[in-house]
């Protein structure tokens, strides 16, 4: 009833902000465009433009698109963005205007650019909190392993981002699991964001144009995951010319190529990517390793046309695949595909309509069949999880000072865990698990209000709906003790599309930034989130084979609810960023598993599991230099994750596996002249926590390792620690018309050789089988050198 009470006073005082406000609109009139890179017309996200010598301004939409209502008079209008010269534009408004700019990056001079030396403080002005933007430049200069430039990994380095360990898939952030991160490329989930197990992202560096991470405030027009927003966006293709970008590494090689169809109206993008090491290790391998497999590619693509000044089309794809095997089969990959149409109803109205696809599937197979042998064996597995979805998402610009933004999302999951037929010989048994199916919707309001010249807040909500549907079976379970594997009762069948369990909830989404002065401010923000899908998985770290399932009649939807409240201070002209931010989550629903749990393959999975809650809290200390030539970041975080599950570890709290208190990173860059630059990455974080035996029972020669307090997670493996560096030398035009550009880029990761332990596990010695002896697992043993060649022409 309160919540209801909320709802509805939050849509009325919108809706009478609307009313009033459109009462003033007729002395008003509005300036409205896009901001494009002039160099390539590729559309720049979160460019600030403003009123010169006022406080009256707003950033780009993720299309580059803008919209400011002003009283009728005479503006200077500025467009000015980070790494780009400012541009300076004459507005005399009389009635609604379009103003559009194509500004340049800072070493492209350009007569008619105006450099202007306004600060680039939007990182104290405006709403976002406890959000990284990173775009591709930045990432590249971030040392890499096998100099290879990586968006997942780059992000590990930022505040409140961990892993669990060298080589995991996924990431963490503030506490939440891998699955709790929603991955988007071009606004369609990945699903798996890793190739080779962890160690490579999916995204192709020349294929991305701008990555942001949201950890907090997480606005009103996303849900479905606990923890995160990774929003990685593609390239639009380059408008002006033809071009192609590529590299060539120790381990892949990779090249982009993107060109304009109709010059400034449409153009194109498709980039690919392919390992290797099989290639290179073939003439060495011999007997059962003669025909192995072991490598990944993907290829990204998109196309854009702009039809005409009020409506673009965009069309953008990934297909991408591991493939490992020496006898056996086993690969995974995503493929996704997006069709987006931007249109504007009027100068202050927006809309983007998205309709994607998206099919995670993995296949793990062995042994083969001979014809009329009857003594051979095969064993195939397929798993997939495949979405379907609609999202209309407006923008109201109402004024300088209220940006409202409302929409929908549907999304229809097809779960396939497990398709599986073992053969024997002329004997074939089919272990497959049904299908299950269900349908997300959510409906959403928001609105970024600026309350006079120092406050703003952001103000919403999204009231979300999942339905698990049939064709299937619902099972209901007893009620044993906790911990203790629950048996069948009951087992109801369900026609196709009928309801078999539904749930709701309201996600009130708040934020806020009190400017103390112009280079200080103070914000907070609150969010809750619900996530109805869950990843089933009890391993160390995620791997390609853990399964995908729907909240159901006996699972129920993950709730959150993060509070956050955050400084952020600059100094000298914006040469350093600071902020401090503090954090607290409260999580229901969490999924955990009883002792020996299983969970492949296992129709009835839901009797294994566990929920409980948890709890995540911490500190999150950045500081980043923008200007010089020394610039980089380093960030500390000081944090606990924690749960607590009725049965588990006596009832008493215990940390999670991915919980490390102290994590500071720091990475930094210098550029020593116009051809050659350095830079560095230094990790050192808390280890990880791992169950580990308490006793052990001896049974004749045999030593049985025995937790004889059932505790989880009692012990920590050794801190982490990690130091890399990398020398770029840049191949610099001689002449000014010359278009081919590289660099070489001479990388050494791990360059003290410390062995990082990703677990610790036991054994019998070898020599005293009576002894037991703990052997430290390093997925990365050793110094690894890299040489790597880019190229753009």
């Amino acid at each position: 009833m309160k919540i209801t009470v909320i709802v509805y006073f939050l849509i009325l005082s919108i809706s009478l902000s609307i009313n009033h406000l459109h009462a003033q609109q007729a002395e008003k009139s509005t300036v409205s465009g896009y901001v494009k890179d002039s160099k390539n017309g590729e559309k720049l996200i979160g460019v600030n433009v403003y009123i010169k010598g006022t406080t009256i301004g707003t950033t780009t939409n993720e299309y580059g698109f803008y919209s400011l209502t002003l009283a009728k008079g005479k503006y200077e209008l500025i467009a000015s963005y980070i790494g780009y010269l400012s541009v300076n534009k004459e507005l005399d408004l009389s009635t609604n205007t379009k103003i559009d700019f194509e500004i340049a990056e800072q070493d492209i001079q350009l007569q008619e650019v105006v450099v202007k030396a306004e600060a680039e403080d939007q990182n104290v002005k405006n709403i976002e909190m406890s959000t990284n933007k990173l775009d591709i430049k930045a990432i590249q200069k971030i040392p890499a392993f096998l100099g290879e430039v990586d968006v997942i990994r780059s992000i590990q380095l930022l505040p409140g981002v961990a892993t669990v360990g060298e080589g995991a898939t996924g990431f963490n952030v503030r506490g939440g699991a891998i699955d709790q991160n929603l991955v988007l490329l071009d606004e369609a989930p990945v699903y798996n964001s890793a190739h080779l197990f962890g160690f490579f992202s999916v995204f192709n560096p020349d294929a991305v144009k701008d990555v942001k991470l949201i950890k907090g405030g997480i606005p009103a027009q996303y849900g479905g995951r606990l923890s995160s927003l990774l929003d990685v966006r593609m390239k639009e293709g380059n408008s002006k010319r033809f071009a192609i970008q590529g590299g060539i590494g120790a381990i892949f090689s990779r090249v982009a190529i993107e060109a304009p169809i109709i010059k400034d109206k449409a153009s194109f993008i498709i980039a690919a990517r392919r390992s290797y090491i099989d290639v290179l290790a073939k003439p060495f391998l011999s007997g059962d390793f003669k025909n192995a497999q072991f490598y990944f590619y993907d290829l990204t693509a998109k196309v854009n046309y702009t039809i005409n000044p009020k409506n673009t089309v965009f069309i953008s794809g990934y297909f991408g695949r591991d493939v490992f095997g020496s006898g056996f089969k086993f690969n995974w990959g995503n493929a996704t595909s997006t069709i987006r149409w931007n249109h504007l109803f009027s100068d202050r109205l927006f809309m983007n309509l998205t309709a994607f696809y998206s099919n995670y599937d993995y296949l793990l197979g062995f042994g083969g069949t001979t014809a009329n042998d009857a003594t051979s064996s095969q064993f195939d597995w397929t798993s997939n999880i495949i979405n379907y979805s609609v999202k209309p998402d407006f923008t109201y610009f109402l004024n300088a000072k209220n940006t409202i933004k409302f929409g929908a999302q549907s999304i229809y999951y097809d779960f396939r865990p497990g398709k599986a037929i073992i053969t024997s010989g002329n004997n074939r048994s089919d272990i497959s698990l049904p299908p299950k199916y269900s349908l997300e919707t959510g409906f959403y309001i928001d609105n970024e209000q600026k309350i006079g010249d120092k406050l703003t807040i952001q103000y919403g909500m999204r009231y979300s709906i999942f339905n698990y549907l049939g064709k299937g079976e619902a099972y209901e379970f007893s009620q044993e003790l906790p911990n203790v594997r629950r048996s069948v009762t009951n087992t109801t069948t369900y026609g196709s599309f009928e309801s078999i369990k539904q749930y709701g909830n309201f996600e009130p989404r708040f934020s806020m930034n009190l400017e103390l002065n112009a280079t200080t401010s103070l914000k907070a923000s609150y969010n809750r989130m619900a996530q109805y899908i869950h990843l089933v998985s009890n391993t160390a770290a995620s791997t390609p084979l853990d399964v995908w399932t729907p909240s159901t009649n006996n699972i129920k939807p993950q709730l959150a609810d993060q509070f956050a409240l955050g400084l952020f201070k600059n100094f000298k002209d914006n040469t350093f960023e600071t902020s401090v931010e503090i954090y607290y989550k409260d999580l229901q629903n969490q999924l955990d598993f009883i002792d020996n749990s299983d969970l492949l393959l296992n129709r009835y999975l839901e009797g294994d599991l566990l929920q409980g809650i948890g709890r995540a809290y911490g500190a999150e200390f950045y500081v980043k230099k923008n200007k010089g030539k020394l610039t980089g970041f380093v960030s500390y975080t000081l944090s606990r994750t924690e749960r607590q599950v009725s049965g588990l570890n006596n009832n008493d709290w215990f940390p999670n596996r991915f919980d490390r208190p102290h994590n500071l990173n720091m990475s930094v860059s210098y550029e020593f002249n116009d051809y050659w630059s350095a830079s560095a990455n230094f990790v050192l974080q808390s280890g990880t926590p791992v169950t580990f035996p308490t006793s052990r029972v001896q049974v004749q020669d045999y030593t049985i390792p025995y937790n004889i307090e059932a505790t989880r997670n009692n012990f920590r493996v050794p801190t982490y620690h990690r130091l890399d560096f990398a020398v770029t030398k840049i191949n610099k035009k001689k002449r000014p018309n010359q278009r081919w550009e590289s660099n070489w880029v001479f990388s050494i990761y791990n360059a003290y050789n410390r062995r990082n332990p990703f677990t610790i596990y036991f054994r019998r010695n070898q020599t005293e089988p009576l002894n037991t002896e703990a052997v430290r697992l390093a997925i990365i043993g050793s110094i690894v050198p890299a040489v790597s060649y880019n190229f753009k022409f």
